[in-house]
């Protein structure tokens, strides 16, 4: 199998992080837009931006700025997805990655979370928990299947096993050389 450069994992952490900070990011600018001021803390051991808005009060602003984050990595994996460009680098791969699992996160495990953006986007509107879900959950399956269909990204969530062994690795192999 083709040998990755010895940055690789690196930048694939890094863009992963620079997803994470994007969607944060999104976040407090929207707040900021929306004449919030945003403030930061921890709920259960979790880093967290608050939009300083009232939700009974400014329910709209509060929607914008829950959904901020989702709609901005999904919008960053689109742009890579779209845009001509070299494709399959490191740090592309972790924006991807990152993208993907934020939006597995909250539309499974973070649906309920004490400070969840999609509890919070289906408080503030008329959607539902599910009707979000299904939208974050569709836009990150169809990122899921486009990067899938790409031979830029080939193993991007399969490899397969070694020469002379059969089958496949399903994941992230983490060894020192």
């Amino acid at each position: 199998s083709a040998r990755h450069p010895s940055h690789y994992w690196r930048d694939v952490a890094a863009g992963f992080a620079g997803s994470l900070l994007a969607h944060e990011s999104a976040h407090m600018v929207a707040s900021l837009v929306l004449g919030g001021h945003p403030t930061f803390g921890f709920s259960k051991g979790r880093p967290t931006v608050y939009s300083g808005f009232n939700v009974v009060r400014e329910p709209r602003k509060q929607f914008l700025f829950s959904s901020m984050g989702l709609n901005v990595q999904a919008a960053i994996d689109e742009a890579i997805l779209d845009v001509p460009h070299g494709r399959g680098a490191g740090f592309e791969r972790g924006v991807l990655a990152s993208g993907v699992a934020t939006a597995l996160f909250y539309v499974t495990l973070g649906r309920t979370a004490s400070v969840s953006d999609v509890d919070f986007m289906a408080r503030t509107s008329s959607l539902t928990k599910t009707d979000i879900t299904l939208i974050y959950g569709g836009v990150a399956l169809l990122h899921v299947l486009r990067i899938t269909h790409d031979g830029h990204y080939a193993n991007f969530f399969v490899r397969p096993m070694p020469v002379g062994e059969h089958g496949l690795r399903v994941g992230v192999r983490i060894a020192s050389e």
